[in-house]
């Protein structure tokens, strides 16, 4: 029945901060009184987190019936996991009419089961190397991928601009016929977040130019509505992960950074902190080009290699041994939480906990 013509949206991709721009645009929206659907992939800790509205998770009623009104439909036909979570959000967000959905990309775009909407506007975050196997070994094949939510005559904004992969989006936006838009070289006013992260500038500029498109299309959004929505954006949405502080003495942070792009910001931030001691608590998916991040995480710490639960997290022992042959230091943990607890125990309230390398890590934190 086609859920996704029954509301308006806005579409998210991207490498790096296409979640946190998609929270912030529904954080913003929610300001400016709006009903506002967000799906986002993948959740840290329920299920219900990728799909919500204002903020709200959806039902564990609502899941269950979906489930039970088409399980022969899927037992019928080989869906994935996520495809069938795609169905269910926009299921969800029509039956709810909610005003407009901020629909982020599950992995690249061309080919990803969220490119079945039209949107009001695209928005593309940033291109880097990650999940290569599938979407390509060069930043232009990649951003190709990723261009594929670029739709007919629908603007689309490009929050940071990257020499190797602009001519990939030109050509594509002009085969759609859809005006281009590259945010920071356009934007210059910003406005602060509760995001932290100095990574989150970037993604500020992208927001901001799909606001002026959508005011553009009669959206009634005020800056005050862009300035609380930006600084409250933790609170209306409920997003976590992101250079996310747990505690102080010893000040513990996570972030779910996890390739070449986003590490190299959060360990730059990282080096900014003062501490006695730095302790990495570390882990991997076994998918990971781990020679792209050795001259990116500092040496000056202490690591404490883990395994995410999860079947593609990578042995701990294979972590520590890349690891001890590229000059780092650490011992291995059967699990995240002894890892995080062994590094507790060696810190004094001068030094800083990082915990991070996957997404999967920081969700059993």
């Amino acid at each position: 029945n086609n859920p996704q013509q029954k509301f308006k949206s806005i579409h998210v991709a991207g490498t790096n901060g296409k979640g946190s721009s998609s929270h912030m645009l529904a954080s913003v929206l929610q300001e400016a009184g709006y009903k506002v659907g967000l799906y986002t992939s993948p959740h840290l800790k329920d299920f219900r987190e990728r799909i919500k509205i204002n903020g709200v998770e959806v039902s564990k009623q609502f899941v269950i019936g979906f489930i039970r009104r088409n399980k022969a439909f899927f037992e019928a036909n080989p869906l994935s996991f996520f495809e069938m979570t795609v169905g269910m959000a926009f299921d969800y967000f029509a039956k709810q009419n909610v005003d407009v959905a901020v629909i982020e990309v599950g992995l690249g775009g061309r080919l990803d089961s969220t490119n079945i909407i039209t949107p009001e506007v695209s928005l593309i975050t940033n291109i880097g190397f990650d999940h290569i196997q599938f979407l390509g070994n060069t930043l232009p094949l990649i951003a190709s991928e990723k261009a594929g939510i670029i739709k007919p005559n629908i603007p689309v904004v490009i929050s940071e601009t990257q020499d190797e992969t602009q001519p990939v989006f030109k050509e594509i936006a002009k085969q759609n016929n859809s005006k281009l838009f590259f945010a920071d070289q356009i934007i210059n006013k910003t406005y602060p977040t509760d995001l932290l992260g100095n990574y989150q500038k970037k993604n500020v500029k992208g927001v901001l130019k799909v606001f002026e498109i959508l005011q553009q299309k009669n959206y009634k959004i005020s800056k005050a509505n862009i300035k609380n929505g930006l600084l409250n954006t933790v609170k209306n949405t409920g997003l976590k992960g992101r250079w996310q502080i747990l505690q102080t003495n010893p000040k513990i942070i996570c972030d779910t950074a996890h390739n070449k792009e986003g590490l190299s910001i959060t360990m730059s931030q990282l080096q900014q902190e003062q501490f006695s001691n730095l302790h990495v608590v570390f882990g991997v998916v076994n998918d990971k080009d781990l020679s792209q991040i050795w001259s990116i995480l500092p040496k000056n710490a202490t690591y404490y290699f883990c395994k995410p639960d999860v079947p593609r997290g990578l042995d701990q022992n294979i972590l520590k041994a890349q690891f001890l042959d590229n000059g780092f230091v650490g011992e291995s943990y059967s699990s995240v939480s002894t890892a995080i607890e062994a590094a507790k125990s060696k810190a004094t309230s001068e030094d800083v906990i990082y915990v991070g390398g996957s997404t999967f890590v920081v969700a059993e934190v």
